[in-house]
């Protein structure tokens, strides 16, 4: 049976157009009522026999408050945007807007002196091949959108340039089965 990952975008700490590249703040308040608004429809995932976040505040505080006890992995966390660190993309743009022109047309590019897109999705599309495998073991893992953006983009076998088109919104969930190598997006749910 193949591994079932189930991915939960962590609730917000801020407001869309106020987040900032490696957001290490807890949830805001509208953050906080998300969570308990969603909580009915995640809170089964806490049956999964694995549940992982990122070690990002907001991540860790999703998994906590939806009663997952998540255990931290460091290849969950954010992309490390070096000297962006901390700034919004717009702030980024007025300080370095040739930079950040190169950053997003090559997913090899580090202008910021961080990590490459390409290498942020290798790190995360590693951590997803090397979850345990067992009888159709199911995972949850609460993460930034940015991390289930480079999952998808790892599992699907698309190229880099893919990770701009995906559109992960806070408390969503995405689910990918399969193993090492060989990953299904799967959409669940059934229609109205």
């Amino acid at each position: 049976m193949p591994l079932r990952i189930t991915f939960v975008a962590a609730a917000r700490s801020s407001p869309l157009l106020a987040e900032r590249f490696e957001d290490d703040r807890p949830l805001d308040q509208a953050g906080w009522d998300e969570v308990q608004r969603a909580a009915g429809e995640l809170l089964p995932l806490a049956a999964a026999e694995l549940r992982y976040c990122s070690p990002i505040p907001r991540s860790r505080a999703t998994g906590d408050a939806l009663g997952y006890a998540p255990l931290v992995q460091l290849a969950l966390r954010d992309c490390d945007m070096g000297r962006w660190r901390g700034l919004t993309l717009g702030e980024a743009m007025a300080r370095e807007p040739g930079a950040v022109d190169a950053w997003l047309a090559d997913p090899r590019a580090t202008p910021h002196g961080g990590e490459s897109l390409l290498a942020f999705i290798s790190r995360v599309g590693d951590w997803l091949d090397t979850r345990p495998v067992g009888d159709g073991g199911r995972i949850v893992a609460v993460a930034e959108p940015s991390v289930i953006r480079a999952a998808l983009v790892y599992a699907l076998k698309a190229p880099p340039s893919t990770y701009w088109n995906i559109d992960v919104r806070p408390l969503s969930t995405t689910t990918v089965t399969g193993r090492a190598g060989r990953w299904t997006l799967r959409f669940e749910g059934a229609p109205a």
